[in-house]
């Protein structure tokens, strides 16, 4: 296992630890790591659940941006993602700091997820303009409901955990350590007999009754903005969640966000945000 991810057991309960300082951002080295270690979990017939939770001040913040602008390696994140939701026993995300991006992307793609009371879970790819990629705006509005999707994934905005619990992102809060309140809630999982609990299989909250004037009404507020080309494919990619079976989704996302790929925007975004972080690491310490 690499470095970047340690494997334990405790009982029946597989315990995935990302350290990859400073942020755990998703490298190519990371997501292979994840991916070896999620396999190790299904096919250890002593593991019936399993917990995800990261070492440091923060869950998977992000992307790792040293990899902007270069070749993607395999594997990529939607395939990664895929397998966490595929996973025949319960997977529990744990999450503490941040879930920013790809990594509540990961967080989505685990049957259960749990924060502690001060964090704090976004999709804040139109920033830099892109959308997300690997299942953001397919699973996203499947558990907190099309508008507040929409309003998350085009403002970019994260919210905090009650807000988060209130409308069925997460499952559950805790206070104190993130790997042991997640093998409680899993130990609880266990003793109730629940098992996995998809994202994409549920289609409860993309029932809408005035859908069209929804996002109708969101395309003209989007098309106000001086930056719209990404939250507008943003709200074309949601739309499709509640259109389609979720591997068509995922295929049209895809499409879309590559579309973002390609933009002049996205790269003046990029451009921008690199300049700014040069900026603050040139300020000298007060």
């Amino acid at each position: 296992m690499s470095s970047l991810v340690q494997y334990s057991r405790q009982g029946a309960i597989a315990l995935i630890t990302v350290d990859n300082p400073p942020v755990n951002a998703l490298g190519h080295a990371l997501r292979a790591a994840l991916l070896d270690a999620f396999r190790q979990a299904e096919a250890d017939a002593a593991v019936q659940a399993v917990v995800l939770s990261c070492a440091g001040r923060t869950f998977i913040a992000g992307a790792d941006i040293r990899e902007f602008g270069q070749t993607p390696q395999a594997p990529l994140l939607p395939e990664l993602v895929e397998a966490i939701e595929a996973c025949r026993k319960p997977c529990v995300a744990a999450i503490h700091g941040s879930a920013l991006g790809g990594g509540l992307e990961v967080a989505l793609a685990c049957h259960y997820r749990i924060a502690r009371c001060d964090a704090s879970l976004g999709l804040p790819e139109v920033k830099l303009g892109l959308i997300p990629g690997a299942g953001g705006t397919q699973r996203l509005p499947r558990l907190v409901g099309v508008a507040r999707a929409l309003r998350m994934i085009t403002s970019g905005t994260p919210i905090a955990t009650a807000e988060a619990l209130a409308c069925g992102l997460v499952d559950d809060y805790f206070d104190g350590e993130a790997q042991a309140a997640g093998l409680a809630f899993a130990e609880r999982l266990l003793a109730e007999g629940r098992g996995p609990r998809r994202s994409g299989e549920r289609r409860e909250q993309l029932q809408v009754s005035d859908a069209a004037g929804l996002f109708s009404a969101r395309r003209s507020e989007l098309a106000q903005q001086a930056e719209a080309f990404a939250p507008l494919r943003a709200v074309d990619a949601i739309e499709a969640a509640t259109l389609l079976p979720l591997a068509e989704g995922l295929k049209r996302e895809r499409a879309l966000f590559e579309q973002c790929l390609q933009s002049p925007q996205r790269a003046a975004l990029v451009a921008a945000f690199f300049a700014e972080r040069a900026a603050r690491k040139a300020q000298p310490a007060a």
